[in-house]
């Protein structure tokens, strides 16, 4: 007797919860829906991920549920209550159903999605590198004429005055070399231009010619376009694994489950007619 009433408890527990479980996955799945934009291709990959996330939850409850039965049926009573094996076998294999359309669907979406982005990338890039080349040239331009050649010949006397000046004091350059804010490439710089002040000279060049100070952002420019695009891929293609190898997986279990409970309907719907007689 308290066996009998120990493994009833025992099912009727293993039913609650596979019943919430499911239940919590079909609330989720509709506030999902919401606001429903079936036509929008961001919105068909969050809810392909969140699906996936979520689609081991109603495995567990289908789990629980059949155990449940299962403990029912082994027992002398037979099941109790309203009998949910069949909805739930129709449930799997819907499930499974959605599941398998779920892989080639976010793998199109990531893909092309992918494409978007790398050609907003390239877009971005080729409109920075446009301004750029403008930039260049009006600089260029006015270089071009006495103003602006003085201009930056004045600049270029008084950056190597202010280095020079702090060259010259050793205390100053020994406070420079020991200040924790100042960068250590800085620092190696200022060390250099002590043992041979002629690399100043060219530092300061380089620094202010315009091509020379283009070439580095164009070349920081397409850096950043080569790391955007790989980032880019690299997010599609961990996506596209990711979420779609799992949703394959459960597609296969729900299927195997639905389908293996379904052929086994007419038992199922006979031992219940047997436990009703009884």
């Amino acid at each position: 007797m308290t066996n009998r009433f120990t493994s009833g408890n025992a099912a009727l527990a293993l039913k609650v919860i596979g019943t919430v479980l499911i239940l919590s996955f079909l609330l989720d799945f509709l506030i999902l829906l919401l606001p429903f934009q079936p036509t929008d291709r961001a919105w068909q990959i969050n809810l392909s991920t969140a699906l996936v996330d979520r689609g081991i939850v109603p495995m567990v409850g289908l789990g629980s549920l059949l155990i449940g039965y299962w403990i029912d049926g082994a027992s002398d009573g037979g099941p109790k209550g309203i009998d949910l094996r069949f909805p739930a076998f129709i449930l799997s294999s819907v499930l499974g159903l959605i599941f398998l359309l779920i892989f080639p669907l976010h793998l199109n979406n990531v893909n092309q999605a992918k494409a978007q982005t790398v050609s907003q990338i390239t877009q971005e890039a080729d409109q920075a590198e446009g301004q750029l080349k403008n930039q260049l040239n009006q600089f260029q331009a006015q270089l071009n004429t006495d103003q602006g050649k003085a201009q930056l010949e004045q600049l270029r006397a008084q950056a190597k005055a202010q280095f020079s000046d702090l060259l010259k004091d050793d205390q100053k350059y020994k406070q420079a070399l020991e200040n924790p804010q100042l960068p250590q490439s800085q620092k190696d710089l200022l060390k250099k231009f002590k043992a041979n002040p002629q690399e100043l000279d060219k530092f300061i060049a380089q620094q202010t010619d315009p091509q020379g100070l283009a070439n580095q952002r164009l070349t920081q420019i397409r850096q950043r376009k080569e790391d955007a695009e790989k980032q880019a891929r690299d997010n599609a293609w961990k996506s596209g694994l990711r979420i779609g190898i799992s949703s394959l997986l459960l597609s296969v279990g729900y299927i195997i489950i639905g389908w293996t409970g379904l052929r086994g309907g007419g038992a199922l719907q006979t031992g219940g007619r047997k436990a009703a007689a009884r």
